[in-house]
Parts: structure tokens; C-alpha cells; sequence
């Protein structure tokens, strides 16, 4: 989502290399000068100036959970690939789900730029993708997992589509629950800390709950919001 770690220059004109009409509006993906950029509806999300805050997300959940052998993984979002590359990258993870909504973002990657960053992480193993929405994804599967990792809006406060609020209601963190092992960890990635969030988890009976803050070169720092469900309980 948006960083503030490399801005380019200001008189460079971005490049539009894809323009699509998705089901939520529309996405764009654009290079200014060395960065990929996308752009949902006008709004810009993510580039690839960095990447630190995306890999604290993964490092951050692995680190909560309780040393239990290779972990299964749910990312939402598959945006420019930072947490799959690097969740990717480490052998302690078990199967790692991806869900991404948007065919223009899966393209991008599998047949487009993108794949300079993803392209060892979607051919290893235990990478899958899943091409729906992630509401419809946690209302829907089976499949339990030992960490989700969130990476869908700029937050819970800001997010791209109005649908996607329900997911940080206690309703949608209800679901989250539902498909957390006992144990497991819930890192949301944010622009900026969410001192209701926080609330809101704990409501849900989340434990452990705390913030991350990455530092950033202006304004307020990115930070990955961490929980834990309880061991044992409802769910």
C-alpha cells in the first residue's frame, strides 16, 4: 500500500503499461522511472520502492506463532508481490495461500513485469492462488490456516473499495477466527496505526494484540497490527 520511502521525481511522466475494468473498478499499472506502480480507481496503492514494511508483515506473524512446524499461510492481497517473494524465501513456511481479487493484479505477475519480484515464489510448491474476493474466501473455505497476513487496503481506517470494511468489523474478524488454527496469528498491514482496530480485535476476543510501527522518511509510519487467537475457546 502507500509508501513514503522513494519518491520519483516529480517532472517524470509515469508510463501506463496496463489499464483494465475489473469487478471493483478500475486497476492500472504504471512504471515511474525505476518503480511499478498500481493505481485502483485513481488511487494509488503500492509500488516497489521498498518493501520492508510487506516483509515485516510475514516476519512478524511467523515470529508470533509458537514454533510449530511449517505454518500454513493465507496472504490477502498479492499487490506487487513483496509477501509472497518473501514468505516464499523462507523454508519454515508449510503451503502458502494467496488471495487476490483482481485477474489484471494475477496477470501482472504471472505475464507481466511483476514476475521480476514473484516468479521464483509462484513456482515453488506451496504457492497457490486463489482468484476471488477475500470476504467470499474466508466466508467460503474449508481450509484452516496457522497465519493470515493482510494486505488488501491502506487500512483499516482507508480502505480501496467500501466493501471491504466488513473485514475489519467484528463480523469479518469473526471469520478470520473461524479459519485461524488455535494459536494463530492475524497481521493486518496499515498507512497508519488504528487505535479502534485495536479495539475492535480485542472485542473479537483476540489476545496479544499489539502494533508494529515501520518508520518512513515523511508523515506517519506504516504498521502491521498483530493478534493472536486464543488457544482454546469458540471457534
Amino acid at each position: 500500500m502507500p509508501s513514503s520511502y522513494d519518491i520519483p521525481d516529480a517532472s517524470d511522466t509515469p508510463e501506463v503499461l496496463d489499464r483494465r475494468e475489473g469487478p471493483h473498478g478500475e486497476v492500472v499499472l504504471r512504471r515511474h522511472g525505476e518503480l511499478l506502480q498500481i493505481i485502483a480507481n485513481g488511487c494509488f496503492l503500492m509500488d516497489t520502492s521498498d518493501g520492508r514494511s510487506e516483509r515485516l508483515l510475514v516476519d512478524a506473524a511467523l515470529a508470533a506463532l509458537d514454533g510449530r512446524p511449517a505454518p500454513k499461510l493465507l496472504i490477502g492481497g498479492l499487490g506487487v508481490g513483496f509477501s509472497l517473494a518473501h514468505a516464499a524465501a523462507d523454508p519454515r513456511w508449510g503451503a502458502i495461500t494467496v488471495v487476490e481479487r483482481e485477474r489484471a493484479v494475477v496477470d501482472w505477475h504471472l505475464h507481466g513485469p511483476l514476475g521480476e519480484l514473484s516468479a521464483p515464489a509462484l513456482a515453488d510448491p506451496r504457492t497457490t492462488i486463489v482468484e476471488t474476493d477475500l470476504l467470499d474466501h474466508l466466508r467460503e473455505t474449508c481450509d484452516t490456516f496457522d497465519a493470515m497476513c493482510l494486505d488488501i487496503d491502506n487500512g483499516p481506517d482507508w480502505t480501496v473499495t467500501e466493501g471491504n470494511d466488513g473485514l475489519y468489523s467484528p463480523a469479518g474478524l469473526t471469520d478470520c477466527t473461524r479459519v485461524l488454527t488455535p494459536g494463530g496469528v492475524l497481521a493486518v498491514w496499515s498507512a497508519q496505526p488504528s487505535p479502534e482496530f485495536e479495539g475492535t480485535l480485542r472485542n473479537a476476543g483476540f489476545r496479544q494484540v499489539r502494533t508494529e510501527e515501520i518508520p518512513v522518511a515523511r508523515g506517519v509510519p506504516d504498521v502491521v497490527h498483530l493478534a493472536v487467537r486464543p488457544a482454546v475457546g469458540p471457534g
